[in-house]
């Protein structure tokens, strides 16, 4: 302060006495230059010319000329450059390094070609200049250029041509000049930082990993370019083993460091030493927050992801589309609207409303939250779309029972010659699965191959299986698995199982169970439903025998809940739960609320209940199922709310919960929508958007209607008595349990003359 105070002094003394001599001036432009004072420099230069000043040398102009260029000054240097009479390679150099490092590249080359002569400062500045603004090319052809001219390439040089090669993926260029360096015995830390650079981002972290190894001096950067490479090449383990390697050394880890082990460790999935490491950064920058929110995410953490976004807000950190698309993404999975359009309005204020994958994700949100209405509004407002778009509307369509949207989507997608991939034809298949469509769905499965060229992967053959079986085609969907150029995987196996409950089919039920156990011993899921079936025929030995299996085997049976969202807090409930803190109100609403639905025709299915117990035990575990109680509470918070009732369900809702739903939408005059693990199933007025296509008789009786209908059905030719619906699901589940007294072809078609019968009259859906 004090130097920069006399400078001042001594300009103003300056224009108080008149000229000065050439001493005067000279010792003046070299306090301007150290002391880095701008103004006082401009003051120097106006005074020279107002007393026509011209130097004899370039010593001053230079000095002035360098400190412009140091701080940016582009205007000063050029006009000062411009009206020098003298110019040696210090004054081309000064704009060369002025012009490189504002990024400037197109008077970098006409300040470069202009040049009477070059020195080595000269092209190394123009190479780095090029280098460092992304001109890669141009910077490898003026180092080319410098060796047809004979000067020599230094250290600088090859760092610079380096940085160059590492750009453009070079690793053939790279590995020559590698050469050279060897030759030129060009070793400094800088140099080896830049191999080592290279190697890693080309892919050869191997070589990257000998040459860390030889080097006898690293500093920080030589770490960190290690680290991060281990990190991006999908080497996480080593990443952390070097980052703990480091922490020994003499070496402190800084900010770079720390943010690429924080990477390393959510690839690893170590969430906790993740969350450990952020906290230890003290200035987090936008790719620390994404990292961890991303993380958060992948990891099934979606509410701390939501949690750390609230906290990026906060502190005012720039976010970007890639850190918005995963915050609604983690909506998306918790189905979470409220948090979802939150975030969507934010989208608005941050500018990113319109970026792709943004748009995009917000579509998935909203479809994945059963409101496909605002999902399509977002899609049409897109400016652009691109594949991922479109299948997120198509196959959030198919989810939320909208088959014929999905189908009519694709067509609109063909004729705007946009390719499908396969998450496309798995959304367009799930939609024919859905709404029962055989045919269909054999056409665009043979179209994957035949017209996109896709070859079709286990997803697609679970669609073909799952569509087959369900129509009654299982020695097809047998066929088509035997016909796969590839080993059926765990998805395929469970979709025949799952049709196998639905079908009664015990051959092919067991047939599946037995590869799926074979795959993974300790999964217990094909425990489960392979005791289902057994238990659905009332092979209870059977059933006793898989349970005494899965105890052997220490297989544990995942917990199956629900939950709801109210004035943005989650609720959540397992059946006949009695934990939450107004569980006595719950079952009290709940309790009346059934009584309510009985009086309109309504019976709670006992035999669905895949256990020998008594009726009581069976009536107390199927009317407190998880999403009764959630509905209860709902209706207990908002007893008088007019929007849709959302709840969530992590496994398939039975059948007996389904056909209360479409009882209590019709009863209180309210949507239900619930997302089951299968698809949404949007009740209103007495209906369900999924058709109730995948409501089997065999394994869960009837579909009883909320209206009450009667009818008269024939079994073996003989004509029934005529039968209230709401008592037909005891009618039915008699004749499984008894096994001798109807065959299995006369119960498929007792409800094949249901079927014929309401879909004639158009009054339910079966």
């Amino acid at each position: 302060m004090k130097s920069k105070l006399k400078l001042r002094q001594a300009i103003d003394s300056l224009f108080s006495n008149g000229p000065a001599s050439h001493e005067c001036y000279t010792r003046l432009a070299l306090e301007c230059f150290r002391a880095r004072d701008v103004d006082q420099a401009k003051r120097l230069e106006s005074h020279m010319d107002l007393h026509l000043f011209k130097p004899n040398d370039t010593f001053i102009h230079n000095r002035l000329l360098n400190l412009y260029a140091k701080s940016g000054q582009i205007s000063h240097a050029r006009k000062l450059f411009d009206e020098m009479t003298q110019r040696d390679n210090f004054s081309w150099n000064a704009m060369l390094s002025l012009y490189a490092k504002s990024g400037l590249v197109k008077d970098l080359r006409v300040i470069f070609d202009s040049m009477p002569s070059r020195d080595s400062v000269s092209y190394n500045t123009v190479i780095s200049g090029f280098a460092g603004s992304g001109c890669a090319g141009q910077a490898l052809g003026v180092f080319l250029r410098m060796q047809k001219e004979g000067c020599k390439p230094t250290e600088y040089t090859h760092v610079s041509v380096l940085k160059a090669c590492t750009q453009l993926l070079d690793l053939r260029k790279g590995k020559q000049i590698h050469g050279r360096i060897i030759i030129c015995n060009l070793g400094n830390v800088f140099v080896c930082n830049a191999l080592t650079d290279l190697y890693a981002r080309c892919g050869e972290i191997g070589q990257a990993g000998r040459l860390f190894d030889r080097m006898l001096i690293r500093n920080v950067v030589t770490w960190n370019l290690m680290i991060s490479g281990y990190s991006k090449n999908r080497q996480p383990e080593k990443c952390i083993d070097l980052f703990h390697e480091m922490q020994v050394s003499n070496l402190k880890p800084d900010q770079v460091t720390v943010s690429s082990v924080l990477g390393a460790y959510i690839q690893c999935g170590y969430i906790d030493e993740a969350r450990k490491v952020f906290g230890e950064i003290r200035e987090k920058d936008e790719v620390c927050w994404t990292t961890m929110i991303v993380g958060c995410a992948q990891n099934g953490m979606e509410e701390d992801a939501l949690l750390l976004f609230s906290e990026m807000l906060v502190e005012n950190a720039r976010s970007d589309g890639y850190t918005i698309s995963s915050v609604v993404s983690s909506c998306a999975k918790l189905a979470s609207l409220y948090h979802g359009q939150v975030v969507h309005g934010k989208t608005f204020l941050m500018g990113v409303n319109d970026d792709l994958l943004v748009s995009s994700a917000l579509v998935d949100m909203y479809c994945k939250c059963g409101v496909t209405r605002d999902a399509w509004a977002v899609f049409r407002m897109m400016p652009t779309r691109n594949v991922i778009s479109w299948n997120s509307m198509i196959g959030g369509y198919a989810q939320n029972g909208q088959d014929l949207e999905a189908l009519s989507l694709f067509e609109s997608m063909l004729a705007e010659n946009l390719k499908p991939d396969s998450v496309t034809f798995v959304g367009v298949l799930t939609a024919c699965v859905h709404a029962g469509l055989v045919e269909e769905g054999k056409g665009y499965f043979s179209s994957m191959n035949d017209q996109h060229g896709l070859e079709p992967t286990p997803d697609h053959y679970a669609c073909m299986v799952n569509l087959f079986g369900r129509s009654g085609h299982m020695d097809k969907a047998v066929d088509l698995i035997s016909s796969m150029s590839q080993e059926p995987n765990s998805l395929i196996w469970t979709t025949v199982l799952s049709v196998c409950v639905m079908k009664g089919d015990i051959k092919h039920g067991e047939m599946s169970a037995r590869c799926l156990i074979e795959m993974d011993p300790f999964n217990a899921v094909p425990y489960i439903m392979l005791s289902n079936l057994y238990a659905a025929c009332g092979r209870w030995k059977d059933v006793a025998s898989i349970r005494s299996l899965m105890k052997a085997k220490h297989v544990k049976k995942f917990a199956a809940y629900s939950w709801i969202e109210i004035d943005n807090e989650v609720h959540r409930f397992v059946a006949d739960d009695r934990t939450h803190p107004d569980a006595k109100i719950i079952y009290v609403h709940l309790n009346r609320l059934i009584r309510k639905l009985q009086e309109a025709g309504f019976s709670p299915n006992t035999n669905l209940v895949l256990h020998d117990v008594g009726e009581d035990e069976k009536l107390e575990s199927i009317i407190y199922h998880s999403e009764k109680l959630a509905l209860a509470y709902w209706l207990i918070k908002k007893p008088h709310g007019v929007a849709p009732i959302r709840i969530i369900k992590n496994i398939r809702i039975c059948a007996d919960c389904h056909i209360f739903m479409k009882f209590v939408s019709n009863i209180i005059r309210r949507p239900v929508i619930l997302r089951d693990s299968n698809r949404f199933h949007h009740f209103v007025e007495g209906k369900c958007s999924c058709k109730d296509y995948w409501n089997n008789a065999f394994t869960q009786g009837y579909n009883q209607k909320a209206d009450g209908t009667r009818l008269n059905v024939l079994i073996d030719g003989k004509e029934c008595e005529e039968l209230h619906v709401g008592r037909l699901q005891q009618f039915m589940n008699g004749a499984i349990v008894v096994a001798n007294k109807f065959t299995f072809q006369s119960l498929v078609r007792l409800f094949n003359a249901m079927h014929w019968y309401l879909t004639e009259k158009e009054k339910t859906e079966f």
